[in-house]
Formats: structure tokens, C-alpha cells, sequence
């Protein structure tokens, strides 16, 4: 479905279509029915010597487990799980000592309890509880959608703008300082309203989601960054009855949103981590993907200021569907200004602005 940059998400999260497993509860009965009993003799025996085995040992062990499950990417999962328990972000920033000193008894028990939750096809990222996002770390859990690499780059273009229209404001001391007003629709776990609240520090931000777990995700992920007094969480859906609340926070600078744009053909083929634990909402974009895209651009004439900006991440077939979309609907003084591809070459975000008056 999309081009990920980290190798484990690249491949974990855009896996060739697979037979979907039930969504088994995290419990021992789950895990023992899809290992046989060599792997139940190995997964035995690395809590039966408690103190004995390393950080090396364990991922290799649980390397062989997953493989043999058809777990993939089985060595990045069981190195991030024992870098997790270790107190690392990865396995490869571990030293020596780390590496080659003897676990404890309670380390090799929280391993597996973990590695259980993987063998049942849960993202990293949920097995964890959470994962970074620019220079961020977010809280995660399902079923709030995950947010993807090539989505940093989103940030960074809404980032790039705001600066350039500080720069094109002419000489001024002291020097102006972007204070968007920023409008994120369906914010999920509060990635993109986050990032952007710390690389635009003058900036205020509203995050709104019909999810109300998206909805509570964002507000714990802020206040866990301390950012909460400079962003307004809203429960609600997307929709014209919802311009006039939007509009309290006066006109806004810029609309971001990655929305729903899978196909809705294409989601039956979507991989099992994804099918069993995200809000398959978050992700469904109707028939032709551009379900709520359109609901966004119908309402961002009423909210924009002029000349304000919308940016959306969305499927490569999308571009001139959007440019189609927006020649047919002239009374929307909407332009698409730029296309920007993502880290694969393939078309994935779109700058649109508001015609001024």
C-alpha cells in the first residue's frame, strides 16, 4: 500500500497479501496453537535457565520463532522487542556490556510476553506501546492508526512553507516568527499536530478525529510532550456542520490531513498487522479513495484565509484526479500548486491554495 522508509516498515507494513489470521486474544492459548513442539521446546527453554541467556541470545532465539511462524521481518522484531526491554531504541545502539551480560529472569519474561503479542501478528509499533515519529516519541496503541516514515515528510513541507512565508515578509527586526493557526484532520495518535506544534513554536494547532481512542491518544501523547496548552482536541467528524466550530479559533493558515485514500477495492488485500489491529477507517477511502479528501477541499474555502494552504498526503493516483476533481468544481477557489513526491519517486503529497480575492 505504501513506500516505507525504516526497512522493518517498509516490509512489515507493505507485505505481499497473506492469508489473515483471527485476531487472537494475547494469551498463552493463542501463541502455543501456532507453535509446534520443537518451537515449544525452544520457547521453554529461554526461560527455563533464567540468567543464562544474553540479549544476543535472545534474538536469535526468537528470530527462529517468528521465522518459523512466518512472522516477517523476524530479526528486526525480536531486536527491537529485546532493545525495548534493554532500555534502547534499537538493538545496534546497545554496547558490549549490554550485549553479552547475562539477562535477568524478569528481562527474559518480559521478552516473551512480547514476542507472544508479535507471533499474533501485532505491529512493532503496538508491541512496544510506542515509536517515533520526527524526534518525537508517541504513545501507540490500537486500534489508532500507526503513522508511516514518508508522513514526516508531510510535516516538513507544511514546516517549509510557513518558513518561506516568514522570509518572503521582507526585512523586519526583530525578525517574524510563523504563528499559523493549523488545522489537522484526523489526527490519530497526534503525530502530525505534534511535530508541527514543536518545529513551529508560535504555531496553534487544532487536531480533530471521529475516533474518540484517536481523540484520547492525542491528548495523552500532548500532554506527555507538555504541549497541551497549544492544542485544541476535537471529537468530531469532518463535515460542513462542523466549519462553524472550526471557524471559533478565527480563519486558519493551513489545513494538513493524511486521510483515508485506500481504494476500497485494495483493502481486502491490506496485510494482517494492519487487517487484525488499525481502524480500517482511518484507511478506507471509498470507491475511488477520495472520500474524505473531497469533504476536506469542499470545506477548506470556508475556513482558509486567503492564500491559505492545503496539504494531503495521498494514493500516486491521485494527483490528477484531485487537479480533474477541482477543474470540474470551479466554485471552489481551490489551485493545485505542487506535487511532491515521496522518498520512492512516486507522487504522494499535494499543496493546494486558496485563490486571493
Amino acid at each position: 500500500m505504501r513506500c516505507l522508509s525504516h526497512p522493518l516498515l517498509r516490509r512489515l507494513l507493505s507485505l505481499s497479501p497473506q492469508h489473515v489470521p483471527g485476531r487472537w486474544s494475547p494469551g498463552e492459548a493463542g501463541v502455543l496453537s501456532v507453535l509446534s513442539p520443537n518451537q515449544l521446546c525452544l520457547r521453554q527453554s529461554c526461560s527455563a535457565v533464567p540468567g543464562l541467556l544474553t540479549a544476543t541470545d535472545m534474538v536469535n532465539h526468537w528470530q527462529k520463532v517468528f521465522e518459523r511462524n512466518g512472522v516477517p521481518e523476524a530479526r528486526e522484531s525480536s531486536q527491537y522487542i529485546v532493545a525495548f526491554v534493554l532500555g534502547a531504541k534499537t538493538f545496534q545502539s546497545l554496547n558490549s556490556k549490554s550485549l553479552h551480560t547475562p539477562l535477568t529472569a524478569m528481562q527474559q519474561e518480559q521478552i516473551q510476553q512480547l514476542s507472544n503479542r508479535r507471533l499474533e501478528r501485532m505491529p512493532v509499533q503496538y508491541v512496544l506501546g510506542e515509536w517515533d515519529f520526527q524526534d518525537l516519541t508517541l504513545k501507540m496503541r490500537p486500534p489508532v492508526f500507526i503513522p508511516r516514515p514518508e508522513t514526516e515528510d508531510l510535516v516538513s513541507l507544511v514546516v517549509e512553507e510557513e518558513s518561506q512565508k516568514c522570509a518572503n515578509s521582507g526585512p523586519c527586526f526583530p525578525v517574524p516568527v510563523p504563528h499559523p493557526v493549523i488545522l489537522e484532520v484526523g489526527c490519530g495518535s497526534g503525530a502530525i499536530a505534534l511535530s508541527l506544534l514543536c518545529k513551529l513554536p508560535q504555531s496553534q494547532v487544532i487536531a480533530m478525529d471521529k475516533e474518540e481512542a484517536a481523540v484520547d491518544l492525542t491528548r495523552e501523547n500532548a500532554h506527555r510532550l507538555q504541549l497541551q496548552e497549544r492544542i485544541h482536541i476535537i471529537h468530531q467528524d469532518v463535515s460542513q456542520s462542523s466549519a462553524k466550530q472550526l471557524l471559533l479559533w478565527g480563519p486558519i493558515d493551513v489545513i494538513v490531513s493524511n486521510p483515508p485514500y485506500v481504494f476500497h477495492e485494495d483493502m481486502a488485500s491490506l496485510d494482517a498487522e494492519i487487517l487484525c489491529y488499525e481502524d480500517l477507517d482511518a484507511l478506507d477511502g471509498g470507491d475511488d479513495g477520495m472520500r474524505v479528501i473531497k469533504t476536506i477541499l469542499a470545506l477548506a474555502p470556508s475556513l482558509l484565509k486567503d492564500s491559505g494552504s492545503v496539504f494531503l498526503e495521498v494514493d500516486p493516483r491521485h494527483p490528477d484526479m484531485v487537479e480533474h476533481w477541482l477543474q470540474a468544481h470551479p466554485n471552489l477557489p481551490l489551485t493545485l500548486r505542487a506535487i511532491h513526491k515521496d522518498f520512492c519517486g512516486k507522487p504522494r503529497f499535494l499543496h493546494i491554495q486558496k485563490q486571493s480575492r
